[in-house]
C-alpha cells in the first residue's frame, strides 16, 4: 500500500504471562454503570438501556509495568476512574446475551482518566463529552488476563488507592449491567471486531489528582496497576 503519510503506530497491551500483545482497535466504554457512582454524579440510577461512548486507540498506556502520564491541557479538575476491562476477541453483531461471554479473550484493570470539567460543562449545555473522556493516554491499562487463565470473573474487589489512601473501593458485581448484557447490547448498535476493549464503568469515589500523585488501581484476581501522573 503507497500511504501518503505515515501510518500510525499500533496501540496494543501486554497479554499476562505470555510473549505477546493484544492488539487495540476500539475502545467502548459503558457510563454510569455502577448506582452508586451514578447517585454522585447526580443522576438517578434507574436499569436504563446502557448508554456507550468512546475512546481512540491512542488513549491506550500498557500499564503491565508502572508508569507515569501527563496531567492533560485545560482542565482543572481531573479525575481517576478505575474500571474492569474486556478484551474482545471475536467479533460479532447481534450476539445473544447467552453467548456474550465467548467473544471475550480476557479482562485487566484500567483507569478512564477523566477532565471532569471539561465533561459536565458539556453534559450541561447538551454536548458531546470528547474533550472530556477522549483524548491520548487517558486510559492506562494493565496486562491482559486470558480467560483460559482466569475464567470470567462476576464478583472481584476493585480498589483505587492515591498516594496509600483508599479512594474507591467496591466489587465488580455491583456493575448494573453485567459483562454479557454490556456485550449483547452494543452489538446491537454495532459490529464488535477482534481488539476492541469495553471498559465496564467505574464504581463511586472518584475525585481529582493532581501532579505527584502516584495512583493504584486493582482488581482481585486481575492484578494491579500503578499510574503516576506528571506535570
Amino acid at each position: 500500500m503507497n500511504l501518503c503519510v505515515p501510518a500510525p503506530a499500533l496501540s496494543a497491551l501486554s497479554v499476562a504471562g505470555r510473549d505477546q500483545r493484544f492488539p487495540v482497535n476500539r475502545i467502548y466504554c459503558v457510563g454510569r454503570n455502577y448506582a452508586a457512582h451514578a447517585r454522585e454524579m447526580g443522576i438517578d440510577p434507574e436499569r436504563e438501556p446502557p448508554f456507550f461512548f468512546m475512546k481512540p486507540a491512542t488513549a491506550v498506556v500498557d500499564a503491565a509495568r508502572p508508569v507515569s502520564v501527563p496531567y492533560p491541557p485545560r482542565t482543572n479538575d481531573f479525575h481517576h476512574e478505575v474500571e474492569l476491562v474486556v478484551a474482545i476477541g471475536q467479533g460479532g453483531r447481534n450476539i445473544p446475551v447467552g453467548r456474550a461471554l465467548a467473544h471475550v479473550y480476557g479482562y485487566a484493570v484500567g483507569l478512564d482518566m477523566t477532565r471532569r470539567d471539561l465533561q459536565l460543562e458539556a453534559r450541561d449545555k447538551g454536548r458531546p463529552w470528547e474533550f472530556g473522556k477522549s483524548f491520548a493516554q487517558s486510559a492506562p491499562i494493565g496486562a491482559v488476563h486470558r480467560v483460559q487463565d482466569v475464567g470470567h470473573p462476576t464478583a472481584a474487589a476493585i480498589t483505587l488507592r492515591v498516594n496509600g489512601r483508599m479512594r474507591q473501593s467496591s466489587d465488580i458485581a455491583q456493575l448494573i449491567w453485567s459483562v454479557a448484557e454490556a456485550i449483547a447490547v452494543l452489538s446491537e448498535y454495532d459490529g464488535l471486531e477482534p481488539g476492541d476493549l469495553i471498559m465496564t464503568g467505574t464504581p463511586e469515589g472518584v475525585g481529582a489528582v493532581v501532579p505527584g500523585d502516584v495512583m493504584h488501581g486493582a482488581i482481585a484476581g486481575l492484578g494491579e496497576i500503578e499510574v503516576r501522573l506528571e506535570g
